[in-house]
């Protein structure tokens, strides 16, 4: 194997080295119409495959006739630049550069390569609704500019709309999912706890710190949240509602970045910038289904544009149907009996009595006999070893959607007006409508009390003893799974407009301000708790305690009602949907100056920009009243609102010092104020490239970072979930020598902390990018972050401990801990825990430091051309710390309760030749802990503790018809496999649903065809 990498190795050098040369192009028929320049450019480099650099910010506000007809390269770019003030260069690499004209007697100053160079250059992309500018500011088309020599001091990766296509990505998420750097535990469409809070939404990670640390933009704006939060928790922002037919390109900017982008940016930035430039109109369709059935989905996209004297406008809409695919389309997890030990192989308990000491009480063969019909003909008489009978179903857990219902549509466009005075009128828009449906599972009841205590015993007064009761509602009784549904509707706007031009020479400024808001309505459905006790239990006839003191609610229920199926209107009269109405809104209102040529520095110009900005953000569930009340079964809800104001001043300043060396800095002070309080927090970043060779970049960078303090940490009202804890004072109490033993349910009831300060992080990088030829380039970097003050629910096991302690005289009763504790933790009148009260505060740090290797490559043989490119991310320390004096965890240790990967990689290549082009994409996921080592009890002898690498591929086939006419085959997972197998991962559906799913391969046909402009 070795071997084999050191001649794979030996091969790539040895190609690069012997590349040949770039020719220049014979006379060829360009059709580019008139519009902005820097558009225009692009397409040119798109039509006769040159390569340029230019300064975006240099070309902003500049327009141009556009060129049609046979010409050589020169020719069609000195048309679109006259009158511009900018002319053209060739550098030492072949490229060409786009640059400002000099004086006639002035001698032209000679080709540097650091003329190329890009990186995070003095910009206005910031905070909540920075100027539509690039992570990197040196726009570079062509396939031929080395790397080096156009790469910033941090690393930036770009994703674009062909490389999309052509690695068969389908979705936003599906795109994300594949960077290597995006390595966080996010919500998957079949998770629970997605479809409890924020059904619909999908997330990205980087660097496995959290959603809600990933800064996403959208033209270089933020975009509103989600309106709900985050697992009932944090805010972050929806990446599904996205439009993948209107990207333009992807850039992603990893570590930390508020010093240039304010709050959020602590693991990095993605930034989706949209189509700016169309000729023609462009038609794509696309129909996928998956091999093995179900999830069928059509995609159709539309882009145009038109351009008439100083106006310009871009335009687009998506429409999109994506069918639901159910569980039990999948034999890996259509029933129990998929479970990998046969303990868990055990009949789901549709119909369940039991008694005090919860040993099941015997319904007999004829009882279950006569529910046969139930569940689609799979109801029996089924066994539990060591608890007894019931009547169970093993096919009703498949009742779930593994692929969501969505029916869509996406709008987009973007308008320019040159004005008399040589400024120019922008704007962006954006619109969405999207309808949801999945379904999590059937609903279920048992006895709920109307202090929302779920024990679920209560004294039978038919039996004479102490029972308790449990039903599982099947989809006849339902009037099919359709009812089930959880429904959301999503409702997405978008809009940024204002003014751009020159001040003086050398001085640009853009005025624009920018609204997003995202509105829902989200229907849960429920089982009313008090409906659903009548009509099985009867009215409460008083209460029984036992000789141990407990206390029972007496009813007089016949055990036959349990096992008697309800008519559609019986469960329509204990049935109900939940709705919320929750939105989520922000503004921001920037001005920024920028100065190309600030001052002059022996390697050039020196670059400056500032801005100043104001904003508001707000949000608001608007949750169902009846949710945040015991009404319905097993959910109480917290309600939660809130708004702030903020502003915000930050420059940034680029100098090469040297024709060598680039030196970069930035700082920035946001301030918040809401409920009368004001924070602040100044950020800061500097940079620095250093070319000794034309061919090799060293880089690197620092910045200091933060989070703002979440609204919904802020503002979420009271609402209660279920945990456990141990009963430290009744362990300590009784002398007992395993405190394990005390261990309790409790209620924990939450709410929102409006004393709470910013997280904050430092993060640092340092790296190399080498390129010995024009077609082979490679990256190495490291990185580091260290984020401090991380906002985290208080400790359960921290307030029993510190309670118990008072309660003995360990603490002083009267000292503030003392008084803290106790009045969180709620006991009954005979001493038992039943309640504890936390809010979130300031006291985690989380630390995260890897590498990040990349790798180009392209080859021209005779039959044709290949390019390949490489990324992996390896993690060399991921730790967490949750308060100060706790141990610090390795998340990649056995039992860590963590689950991410160590590393990620991804790889394509790419053959070309005529009209044909064919891509084959892999992923590796790395290894990831086993059901026992995420659930902390693995032990030395268990299969496990990881699960191995497993590997995932991709393929596409694109030919082109015609000029105007392309068909495209594609084909995700293109090998057909399942999740791996963990004997470990006894609880449903079997596998990790974070990482894998079970949809299998699916197969999309596309076809293109484009009207007007310029051929495809």
């Amino acid at each position: 194997m070795r071997s084999t990498l050191r001649v794979l190795l030996l091969s790539l050098a040895c190609s690069a080295a012997l590349a040949a040369q770039a020719q220049t192009p014979a006379p060829a028929r360009v059709a580019i119409p008139a519009g902005d320049l820097a558009s225009a450019l692009g397409e040119l480099a798109r039509q006769s495959g040159i390569q340029l650099v230019y300064r975006a910010d240099q070309l902003k506000g500049l327009h141009t006739q556009g060129v049609e007809g046979t010409l050589s390269t020169d020719e069609a770019l000195q048309r679109l630049l006259r009158g511009s003030g900018f002319t053209t260069r060739r550098d030492v690499s072949g490229a060409i550069l786009v640059v400002r004209q000099t004086p006639a007697a002035a001698p032209a100053p000679p080709p540097r390569a650091p003329a190329a160079s890009a990186g995070p250059t003095p910009s206005a992309a910031t905070a909540d609704a920075q100027p539509v500018t690039d992570l990197a500011s040196v726009q570079v088309l062509g396939s031929r500019i080395r790397r080096a020599q156009v790469e910033g001091p941090a690393p930036v990766e770009v994703i674009t709309a062909e490389q999309i296509q052509a690695n068969g990505f389908t979705s936003v998420p599906d795109v994300l999912r594949a960077m290597t750097q995006n390595s966080g535990e996010t919500q998957s469409q079949q998770s629970g706890s997605g479809a409890d809070f924020s059904p619909g939404a999908q997330q990205v990670d980087l660097r496995g710190l959290g959603p809600n640390h990933t800064l996403v933009l959208v033209n270089g704006r933020r975009i509103a949240d989600f309106p709900l939060p985050f697992k009932g928790r944090s805010n972050f922002t929806d990446i599904s509602n996205i439009p993948l037919g209107m990207i333009d390109r992807i850039e992603v900017l990893t570590g930390s970045a508020s010093a240039v982008y304010g709050s959020d940016a602590i693991s990095g930035v993605v930034n989706f910038v949209l189509k700016k430039q169309a000729d023609g109109t462009t038609v794509d369709l696309r129909l996928g289904d998956t091999s093995r059935g179900g999830g069928e989905s059509v995609d159709l996209s539309i882009s145009g544009g038109v351009s008439r004297g100083a106006f310009n406008a871009v335009f687009g809409a998506e429409l999109i149907e994506q069918k639901p695919l159910w569980a039990y389309d999948r034999a890996i997890q259509d029933s129990t009996m998929d479970a990998p030990t046969e303990r868990a192989r055990v009949s789901r308990r549709a119909y369940l009595r039991t008694d005090w000491w919860d040993d099941y009480i015997d319904p007999g063969q004829a009882t279950c006999d006569g529910l046969a019909g139930q569940n689609d003909g799979t109801t029996y008489y089924a066994f539990r070893p060591r608890y007894g009978y019931f009547c169970g179903s093993d096919e009703a857990i498949g009742y779930g959607t593994i692929l969501s219902q969505r029916r869509g549509v996406n709008a987009y466009a973007s308008l320019s007006h040159m004005l008399g005075n040589g400024s120019e009128w922008f704007a962006d828009l954006q619109l969405g409508y999207h309808k949801l449906e999945l379904f999590k599972d059937v609903r279920a009841w048992s006895y709920m009390a109307p202090d929302g205590n779920e024990a679920g015993y209560f004294f039978n007064q038919a039996t004479d003893q102490v029972e308790y009761w449990q039903r599982q509602f099947s989809p006849e009784e339902m009037g099919g799974l359709d009812n089930g549904m959880v429904r959301t509707a999503q409702r997405t706007f978008g809009l940024t407009t204002g003014l751009k031009g020159q001040l003086g020479e050398h001085w640009d400024y853009e005025a624009a301000f920018s609204h997003s808001q995202y509105q829902a309505r989200i229907a849960w459905p429920q089982i009313v708790a008090a409906s659903a006790n009548a009509l099985f239990l009867g009215p409460q006839l008083g209460e029984y305690t036992d000789d141990d003191g407990n206390v029972f609610p007496i009813f007089d229920a016949d055990p036959q009602r349990l096992y008697t199926p309800l008519t559609r209107g019986e469960y329509d009269a204990i049935a109900a949907y939940t709705v919320y109405h929750p939105q989520s809104s922000t503004q921001t209102a920037s001005f920024t100056v920028t100065n190309a040529a600030l001052f002059a520095l022996p390697g050039g110009d020196a670059g400056f920009a500032a801005v100043v900005e104001a904003g508001h953000q707000a949000y608001d569930l608007n949750p169902d009243p009846l949710a945040t009340q015991y009404y319905y079964y097993s959910w109480k809800d917290s309600d939660g609102h809130g708004s702030r104001n903020r502003w915000a001043v930050a420059s940034e300043l680029r100098m090469p010092v040297l024709d060598t060396l680039n030196l970069s800095l930035a700082a920035r002070y946001d301030q918040y104020r809401y409920s009368g309080t004001s924070t602040g927090k100044p950020t800061y970043s500097a940079g620095v490239e250093w070319r000794p060779l034309a061919s090799l970049l060293l880089r690197g960078s620092w910045g200091t970072a933060f989070r703002a303090p979440d609204l919904h940490y802020l503002y979420s009202g009271p609402g209660n979930d279920e945990t456990s804890g141990i009963d430290y004072f009744g362990c300590l109490s009784d002398a007992a020598d395993d405190c394990s033993d005390y261990e309790e349910g409790l209620i924990r009831s939450r709410e929102g902390n409006p004393r709470l300060q910013p997280e904050t992080s430092t993060s640092w990088t340092a790296g190399l990018v080498w390129s010995p030829g024009e077609r082979f380039d490679v990256s190495l970097d490291y990185f580091d972050i260290d984020m401090r003050e991380q906002v985290q629910d208080m400790s359960v096991d921290a307030i029993l401990r510190d309670e118990a302690s008072c309660r003995l005289g360990a603490l002083d009763p009267a000292s503030p801990t003392c008084v803290d504790a106790l009045a969180r933790v709620t006991r009954t009148s005979d001493g038992r825990l039943y309640g504890i009260h936390v809010n979130p505060v300031n006291v985690a740090r989380e630390r995260t430091s890897g590498v990040d290797l990349g790798l180009h490559y392209s080859l021209v043989t005779a039959i044709g051309e290949f390019r390949f490119s490489g990324n992996h991310s390896w993690v060399r320390m991921h730790e967490f710390q949750q308060f100060a004096g706790d141990p610090v965890e390795d998340e990649f240790a056995v039992n860590s309760g963590f689950d991410i990967p160590r590393s990620k990689s991804s790889a394509s290549v790419t053959w070309s030749r005529n009209r044909w082009s064919a891509t084959l994409h892999g992923q590796r996921l790395g290894k990831l802990p086993n059901g026992w080592s995420y659930d902390q009890v693995w032990e030395d002898g268990d299969p496990g503790p990881m699960i191995e690498a497993t590997y995932r591929y991709n393929a596409s086939l694109r030919f082109r018809l015609t000029e105007r006419a392309q068909l495209a085959l594609s084909a995700t997972n293109l090998f057909d496999k399942m999740p791996p197998k963990d004997p470990t991962y006894t609880a449903y559906p079997y596998y990790d649903i974070s990482w894998f799913d079970a949809v299998g391969r699916t197969v999309y046909l596309q076809y293109t065809h484009k009207f007007g402009g310029a051929p495809l």
